[in-house]
């Protein structure tokens, strides 16, 4: 089989395999069941041998490493949907955390996340952004790795020590922007960022895996405390998305994905966004498709999509909407309105009157053409529906397979340590020239008493030279010439 059982209205409704990668998009109130339905469809790839990255927002996701347990309301609707074969069991599960406290630690540098997204993560205004991009040019010309924040904090002074060169080269830059960017990265490190930017880096084909027997494993990213911070969590998402379209080469259209993505909260990703960041979020949405990714939004309203994203979304499940209020009667209009319509199904009543575990599902039949909305009962998944105890999440974690690669953090010379370097140099006296033996100074030639007594040593002036001082003090009356004919006629044995 190469297909997903979502669940069952009139007649079952398949999510296709080989229309897996044309994106897919699940909307509803909160409580309503978009949590269950994203587990039932990423048990569903995994069985198929898909990878799965998705977010893990409130705890409950993780139920997916672990098996379920049959109750008359799990086996009600899997008799009245006719499910075959069904059985409780885990699914292959990777825990990762930013944070490194739920999961295997999720790190990037600064050089792969760029310019453009670094600065949204900072909120940087258009002129600190353009400082951003000043300081990432300069370290490409200087040879200068850009790993982690003291890397980038250490560049941003040196550019300001340097502002007077780096101005001319390559633009205005001043101290107030870099200050205001360096309090931005001392809130970022607050927040916790500073451990996603390290090494070891991660490696996008680690999250590419597959188990023993062939299933899709699903790499959970444990989110409950990244929601916190909007711009960082979909910052990261959207870094992860680029590197995924700008790494996997064209495949064209596959039986099944090579790799499935759940952006779970999505309304965080397009809110505040810049204009150039809305573009490539559209850019990678379209395109990847023939890498053979797929991507599912979720969110609570349609509406939080952009038309231009909605529009290339191929697989949707609606669940409830309440409409209490204006903005939410406009959204059902404008959800119902996605659908292709079934003479069968009055699709704005039905946004409203549908119970937890119903959704209205369009998904993409034969040719990619989507069937009209059909009311169904989502299928319930096979493993346990919420979350797990810390033992449980310890236990997987001892199993992965990756975490004797991430866990421990290197720590190698980049930006940070070469900038102190140079800096070290510039200020030791007497350095040598470059090529010169180490060790110590050749010793110098020995000196009589009377060349020290008249012309000094390191350490003290001679007598010439304080002569010389005091007599440039005196030059201007006879008295002082006198007196100085007088000591040089004394200290040189001739007579007054």
């Amino acid at each position: 089989m190469s297909d997903i059982l979502i669940g069952k209205g009139d007649q079952p409704v398949h999510l296709l395999g080989k229309y897996g990668n044309r994106h897919g998009l699940v909307a509803g109130a909160t409580g309503t069941g978009k949590s269950v339905t994203l587990m039932v469809m990423a048990e569903g790839f995994s069985r198929l041998g898909v990878p799965v990255v998705m977010a893990d927002v409130k705890g409950d996701i993780a139920g997916l490493a672990m098996p379920g347990a049959m109750n008359d309301r799990i086996a009600a609707r899997v008799q009245q949907i006719g499910l075959e074969g069904y059985a409780n069991e885990a699914s292959p599960v990777v825990f990762w955390d930013l944070y490194g406290k739920l999961g295997h630690p999720l790190r990037t540098t600064v050089s792969e996340v760029g310019p453009a997204l670094m600065s949204r993560m900072l909120e940087l205004n258009d002129t600190q952004s353009g400082v951003m991009d000043i300081a990432f040019k300069l370290a490409d010309d200087n040879g200068l790795l850009l790993l982690d924040l003291d890397d980038l904090r250490a560049l941003l002074n040196f550019t300001t020590e340097n502002k007077a060169e780096v101005s001319q080269r390559y633009g205005l830059v001043s101290p107030q922007s870099v200050a205001a960017i360096q309090r931005a990265l001392l809130r970022l490190e607050q927040d916790g960022g500073k451990q996603f930017f390290g090494e070891p880096a991660l490696q996008l084909s680690d999250l590419m895996r597959q188990d023993m027997s062939g299933r899709g494993v699903i790499n959970l990213i444990a989110a409950d405390q990244l929601i916190l911070r909007p711009r960082l969590y979909s910052s990261f998402l959207l870094w992860l998305l680029s590197e995924l379209f700008e790494t996997l080469p064209e495949v064209g259209d596959l039986e099944v994905p090579k790799l499935v993505f759940f952006f779970d909260e999505a309304h965080l990703l397009f809110n505040d966004c810049p204009p150039a960041l809305k573009q490539r979020v559209e850019q990678v949405v379209r395109l990847i498709r023939s890498k053979g990714v797929g991507i599912y939004f979720c969110s609570q309203n349609p509406d939080d999509i952009p038309d231009e994203v909605l529009g290339q979304l191929g697989n949707r499940v609606q669940h409830a909407l309440r409409a209490f209020t204006p903005r939410d009667q406009k959204a059902v209009r404008a959800a119902a309105e996605t659908f292709v319509q079934n003479p069968k199904v009055d699709v704005a009543r039905a946004i409203g009157e549908l119970g937890v575990g119903e959704a209205l599902v369009s998904m993409l039949m034969a040719k990619a053409v989507p069937m009209p909305v059909e009311r169904a009962i989502i299928s319930p998944p096979r493993c346990r529906m919420g979350a797990i105890t810390d033992e449980e999440r310890a236990l997987v974690r001892s199993r992965s397979p990756v975490g004797g690669k991430y866990d421990a953090p290197v720590n190698r010379e980049s930006a940070f340590e070469m900038l102190a370097k140079r800096a070290e140099q510039a200020a030791a006296p007497d350095a040598p020239a470059p090529g010169a033996p180490a060790g110590k100074a050749p010793a110098e030639a020995p000196r009589s008493k009377m060349d020290e007594f008249l012309w000094g040593t390191k350490r003290r002036q001679g007598a010439v030279e304080a002569a010389a001082k005091s007599a440039t003090r005196t030059v201007a009356n006879g008295l002082g010439r006198q007196l100085l004919r007088g000591i040089l006629g004394g200290l040189l044995g001739g007579k007054r």
